[in-house]
């Protein structure tokens, strides 16, 4: 058994020594083989555009992100950096980004031709203080110890639940169903903040 190990190692050894290496360029330097690549230059991938994860701070008093209460529409769109469906108008009405199926998760309001509120109906944004749609209205009252609370218009048993910025104009409203859970929050300034229908 072990003549024939021997035997196998010579003839690997042999023709491993009569293999043909690649005949070298000009120069003694091999040339290298082509790159697989275009002829065209080709623009660079891009993720597809889709809600962003929520980013503490982004949700303020004051604003959101870059954008603040009192801006202008355009001052607005470009603050907020991504694109938003709807047009301007100096009436009340509502933009929302192009990633949001639903304009009832996250939506942008302007009156005047101003920047005055937000409406939150998902559960990635926190609001300034902590709040988030699904808690109990028992968690709100912990984490906002002024909060000011009246009935539901629409949901018998449900309730708004009203915070004032530590500073500044701006006011959190939390609503709330018949079981005491928060499904949707809006900030904004007043009288906006306060407008039940939205802009109807």
């Amino acid at each position: 058994m072990v003549r024939r190990l021997s035997l196998s190692l010579l003839v690997l050894a042999l023709a491993a020594c009569n293999a043909e290496t690649p005949p070298a360029a000009a120069g003694g330097d091999a040339t290298p083989p082509p790159l697989d690549q275009p002829d065209q230059d080709v623009p660079p991938a891009t993720a597809p555009v889709g809600p962003p994860a929520a980013v503490p701070g982004q949700a303020r008093y004051d604003g959101y992100g870059d954008m603040r209460f009192g801006m202008t529409e355009a001052e607005a769109r470009a603050a907020f950096g991504q694109e938003l469906n709807g047009e301007a108008s100096e009436e009340c009405h509502y933009l929302n980004p192009v990633w949001e199926n639903a304009p009832s998760y996250f939506a942008l309001m302007f009156e005047g031709g101003q920047f005055v509120r937000y409406d939150v109906g998902n559960d990635r944004e926190v609001a300034p203080g902590g709040g988030r749609t699904g808690m109990g209205a028992d968690e709100i009252r912990e984490l906002y110890p002024d909060v000011v609370e009246s009935p539901h218009k629409y949901v018998a048993g449900g309730s708004y639940l009203k915070v004032d910025a530590p500073e500044g104009d701006g006011k959190l409203v939390f609503s709330t169903d018949d079981t005491g859970t928060v499904t949707e929050w809006r900030a904004g300034v007043e009288p906006q903040v306060d407008y039940v229908e939205g802009c109807s």
